[in-house]
């Protein structure tokens, strides 16, 4: 059983800057969803595509421990965006949204179930404020959010912010944005958004 953990946050925040201190270590690699340089010097073992079973496949078939797909939400916007002119209307809308929701789901029922225990695969996505006031992860519509819960799916949930001009992670829920960990595996509210540190203390946690 791998362990999903998702990271969600604004642009800017340092979602994929949290990634600085894995350079040259052989524990990480990179898919990226979209094809843009890192924000710091360095280079990550990475592959670039959207497609879903060339993940699962790099996902399988990768030797580091640690993977981390970053900006995933462009897994369902470009998705979206290549077929919704083709899909018409109606039951055809419906059946759109019906499948970027089963995509997004079989990815992490297929990290959860198929991949070995020491596997830690972190999803990064945007965040975005629904009409409760409540941050969430970055999707399309209601549709689809009423079709899939994403963070439900995961026991660790991160938020990347700025608190006093500093990167951090918030490890629990706070001023209604969705953040959740196990009791006891990150010592404070607020964390440097050290991606390094995080895998740490999740393989000291779980002991793999």
């Amino acid at each position: 059983m791998g362990i999903p953990v998702l990271i969600i946050g604004k642009s800017g925040t340092g979602k994929t800057t949290s990634l600085r201190n894995c350079v040259g270590n052989s524990r990480f690699g990179l898919i990226k969803a979209i094809n843009k340089p890192l924000p710091f010097r360095g280079e990550i073992p990475s592959i670039h595509t959207d497609d879903y079973s060339k993940i699962t496949t790099a996902l399988a078939n990768s030797k580091a421990p640690s993977m981390v797909i970053d900006d995933a939400g462009y897994l369902i916007t470009n998705y979206f965006m290549r077929n919704h002119s083709a899909k018409g209307q109606g039951n055809a809308v419906f059946s759109l949204y019906n499948t970027l929701a089963d995509n997004f789901w079989n990815l992490v029922q297929f990290i959860s179930d198929r991949l070995p225990a020491d596997k830690i695969v972190y999803i990064i996505m945007h965040e975005d404020t629904n009409e409760f006031g409540e941050i969430k992860p970055k999707t399309i519509g209601k549709l689809l959010d009423e079709k899939i819960c994403l963070e439900g799916m995961f026991t660790i949930v991160l938020r990347c912010v700025i608190e006093n001009g500093e990167h951090r992670f918030i490890t629990q829920y706070n001023e209604g944005a969705v953040s959740k960990s196990p009791m006891g595996m990150f010592d404070a509210l607020a964390i440097d958004n050290d991606l390094l540190e995080v895998d740490n203390s999740i393989r000291k946690y779980y002991n793999t």
